[in-house]
C-alpha cells in the first residue's frame, strides 16, 4: 500500500496536471445555471464531499464530460438498483473510476526541543473509488437524472435570493465604493465596487463570496494563523478562491469563465504544491472550513467528512 507521502505526492500531481494542461484550473469549470449543478454530492448520504474530494471530481467531470453532481462508490450504485457502465475503449484501465481519499486527523504528541511537549495534528488519508451517476444506468436512478434544461427566470431569481440569503445572514461589514475588492482584517470589513459596476450578478455575489471566505480568518471567526510560515498570501488567495467556487455551487449559479485575478498566483500555486504535497490538502481543507462557517449562518451544514461514506 502506498503510504501517505506517496498519496500525497500522486493526489498533488493530478491537480497539478490539470493546472498545467491549459484552460481553466479544476474548480473553476464554467456551466449554465441548471437543476443538475451543484457541489458534488454522495447519493446515499447527501452530503457533499469536502477537502480535496471536490477538486478530484471536478477533474473528473471535465476529463469525462460528466454532467450529474451525484457520485457514489460501485456498491452503493448496486444497492440503489443501478450499475456501473463497463468502461469503455479509449479510457485506459483503472481510469473509469475516480479515486477520491477518505481523511481522518490524528494527533501525535512530540517532544521539542527544550524537553516540553506538542501535540502535532497530520490527516491519515485511505483512497476509495467514486463514480458519476453519468456512468450508472438502472430506471431506478431515473429521479436522479434532472437532465441540463436551462432554468427559468423565476428560478434563477431564486437561486440570487438564495445568495443574498447567504451574505446577508452573516452580518458581515460590507462598504461600497471605489474600483477594488478586499477584506480588512484589522478593521474587519469588506469593500466592494458599487453592485452596477460588475458585468453580471454571478460575477457580484462570487467576488462577495471570495473576500467573505477572507472574512472568515479573522479571530472572531475560524482564526486564520497568519503567524505560521505556511500560511502565505498565495495560500490565503487559493483559500479564497476554492471558497468562492464551493459557496456558488451550493447555491446553484454558474462560475464565472474568466480568472483574472487568480491567475497572477498560478505559478506560486505550483510551485508550492511541487515542493510540498501537503500545500492544496491545507487549502481545501481550510476552504471547506470556510464554506462550512458561512453556510452555518442559514441553514445546517451538509458536508461531512468522507468517513461516513466508505464503505466497511
Amino acid at each position: 500500500m502506498s503510504n501517505q507521502t506517496e498519496l500525497r505526492t500522486a493526489i498533488t500531481a493530478r491537480i497539478v496536471d490539470a493546472l498545467t494542461a491549459g484552460g481553466l484550473p479544476p474548480w473553476r469549470q464554467p456551466w449554465r445555471a441548471d437543476r443538475n449543478c451543484g457541489m458534488p454530492t454522495n447519493v446515499v448520504s447527501k452530503k457533499n464531499y469536502t477537502g480535496i474530494n471536490p477538486l478530484l471530481l471536478a477533474i473528473a467531470n471535465h476529463t469525462h464530460k460528466f454532467q450529474s453532481r451525484w457520485w457514489g462508490t460501485f456498491n452503493q450504485w448496486r444497492d440503489l438498483g443501478g450499475k456501473v457502465k463497463a468502461r469503455p475503449s479509449h479510457i485506459a484501465p483503472g481510469k473509469w473510476g475516480t479515486q477520491i481519499v477518505f481523511c481522518r486527523p490524528i494527533t501525535k504528541t512530540e517532544k521539542k526541543p527544550d524537553g516540553g511537549e506538542t501535540d502535532k495534528t497530520f490527516f491519515f488519508l485511505k483512497t476509495y473509488t467514486a463514480f458519476n451517476l453519468d456512468q450508472v444506468e438502472g430506471a431506478s436512478l431515473d429521479p436522479l437524472r434532472a437532465g441540463n434544461a436551462p432554468l427559468t427566470n423565476a428560478e434563477v431569481y431564486a437561486r440570487h435570493e438564495e445568495a443574498e440569503e447567504v451574505i446577508r445572514a452573516t452580518w458581515a461589514d460590507i462598504r461600497y465604493g471605489g474600483d477594488r475588492a478586499f477584506y480588512r482584517p484589522k478593521e474587519d470589513f469588506i469593500q466592494l465596487p458599487e453592485r452596477e459596476r460588475f458585468i453580471s450578478g454571478e460575477a457580484f455575489y462570487e467576488t462577495v463570496l471570495h473576500e467573505l471566505t477572507h472574512w472568515t480568518e479573522h479571530s472572531t471567526r475560524l482564526n486564520w494563523d497568519r503567524n505560521e510560515k505556511e500560511n502565505t498570501y498565495a495560500l490565503g488567495e487559493l483559500v479564497a478562491e476554492l471558497g468562492a467556487c464551493y459557496l456558488m455551487s451550493e447555491v446553484g449559479l454558474p462560475i464565472a469563465d474568466t480568472w483574472e485575478n487568480s491567475a497572477s498566483y498560478l505559478q506560486c500555486w505550483l510551485k508550492a504544491m511541487n515542493a510540498d504535497p501537503r500545500f492544496i490538502f491545507r487549502a481545501t481543507a481550510q476552504a471547506s472550513k470556510a464554506t462550512d462557517h458561512i453556510l452555518s449562518y442559514t441553514r445546517l451544514v451538509s458536508s461531512v467528512e468522507v468517513e461516513a461514506e466508505v464503505e466497511a
